[in-house]
């Protein structure tokens, strides 16, 4: 396995996202190969690692695709590369609720053996860092913490401040990496879900992100980052493979992409290509048809309540979308996809495939789960057993007099409640599942798929 560090933080909000893009972008720039890695169900964090890199985004998650599968998918997604960076998740041992350290950050980072660097929030603090400092490196002994970079530095003085508390923590020196100084320049906007995905600021976050990695270029020791990577022990093993036994066969799948459904795992594509699907991307927000011959369809997640005026005004496409759901083509919609094919999203007519109406609400809704396939489609047996996560803040509502075909039964924290919807070949729900665990289904998916657009 490539040399390779983890960069964590005590909490959210520290700056995991800014240092991890900046110090891919600046690895970089000085002409290494940087794999970016991010832990847990995040979609909006790796596309800044992909911009930053050159390279996709991936994620490990130990509860979605099981602590066995971590290494080999950091093999597989890190081939080709000189150095991996792995972003970790909230806080440093945060994971799965009530389930110890599974899908942790450090959980993550002992199953790689990898140097944890601990990203410090320096803002508003001096001598107290190194109570933080100490209680993260004391915490775990299993767990290697490697260095500190404080972040948001206010000026020469503080950083001195904030060296002298590193040099105080107890036990063997700890390394400070840098100190990257506070810039409003720096700073990516937010919305409900987070960071603003880079499809929708790809060239204002270029620009950005050249600011950031000349930044961290100047203030963080990246031949000390280079050290610890190297410190990382070899783990020979196999990889993780998307490859798949497709033969002859070969569907045409759609892909809705652009601002308003940008979430997608990589996995999750190379899966369906290994499968034998040719994938072609298309934008709802403004291309009128889809794909020509497509004989399938995913609707991934997004923002489409932020595009609502956009994919209602696209009538030709919405009734395309109707069309192939008509005629019984496998179409799998994830969170945004599944506001898409209802009736209406805050009042915007959409493509009417489900009898659902959805609406923002202000309760964000987030979590693992586990999943219980509730009605069959084309590609998917009635009680099939997958993990996945939901995180989202809208919610919706049956038509008036209608029961929907549940797409899933989910659990979690002891209860059980119904999701989504199935209709024919349609199936919809606010579950997104990383398939690296559950290969079968993009086998299963274009299976189902050949054919039906035609030759």
């Amino acid at each position: 396995m490539i040399p390779r560090v983890v960069i964590a933080a005590p909490s959210s909000g520290a700056g995991k996202t800014t240092v991890a893009s900046g110090l891919i972008g600046a690895l970089r720039a000085r002409g290494d190969v940087v794999q970016g890695f991010k832990v847990g169900p995040d979609y909006i964090d790796p596309s800044y690692h992909a911009l930053a890199s050159g390279r996709p985004g991936r994620n490990l998650d130990a509860f979605l695709s099981g602590p066995e599968l971590i290494a080999p998918l950091v093999r597989h997604g890190a081939r080709g590369a000189d150095i991996a960076v792995i972003e970790g998740v909230m806080g440093l041992f945060d994971g799965a609720s009530g389930r110890g350290e599974l899908a942790s950050t450090a959980q993550v980072a002992k199953l790689l053996g990898a140097p944890v660097i601990l990203v410090v929030d320096g803002s508003a603090m001096a001598r107290s860092a190194a109570a933080v400092i100490h209680g993260f490196r004391s915490f775990d002994p299993e767990l290697e913490l490697a260095g500190v970079i404080f972040n948001r530095v206010g000026s020469d003085a503080h950083e001195q401040l904030l060296r002298e508390a590193a040099a105080a923590v107890p036990g063997t020196p700890l390394t400070v990496l840098g100190a990257l100084r506070r810039d409003q320049r720096l700073a990516a906007p937010e919305r409900h879900l987070g960071l603003t995905p880079v499809a929708e600021r790809e060239s204002r976050a270029s620009a950005a992100l050249e600011t950031l990695s000349a930044a961290v270029a100047a203030q963080i020791d990246l031949d000390a980052v280079w050290a610890h990577a190297r410190s990382a022990p070899r783990q020979p093993g196999v990889s993780w493979s998307p490859d798949g036994d497709a033969g002859e066969m070969r569907a045409r799948i759609a892909i809705a992409r652009g601002p308003a459904f940008s979430f997608h795992y990589q996995e999750n594509l190379e899966l369906l290509r290994g499968a034998g699907a040719d994938l072609v991307a298309f934008d709802p927000t403004v291309d009128e048809h889809l794909p020509e011959a497509t004989d399938g369809l995913i609707l991934a997640g997004g923002f489409p309540e932020v595009y609502g005026a956009e994919l209602s005004a696209n009538l030709s496409l919405r009734s395309e979308v109707a069309a192939l759901a008509e005629s019984g083509a496998p179409i799998l919609a994830e969170c945004g996809g599944l506001l898409y094919l209802g009736e209406e999203l805050d009042g915007h007519r959409m493509c009417g495939v489900l009898p659902l109406r959805a609406r923002m609400t202000e309760r964000l809704t987030l979590g693992y789960r586990e999943a219980t396939a509730a009605t069959a489609t084309p590609w998917l047996a009635e009680g099939t057993r997958l993990r996945g996560h939901e995180f989202h803040y809208t919610n919706v509502d049956p038509a008036t007099g209608v029961e929907p075909h549940w797409a899933w039964n989910l659990s979690a924290y002891g209860r059980t409640r119904q999701d989504g919807a199935v209709r024919g070949g349609v199936q919809a729900g606010y579950l997104h599942v990383h398939w690296a665990a559950f290969p079968e289904l993009a086998a299963a998916f274009v299976s189902a798929a050949v054919g039906v657009g035609g030759p």
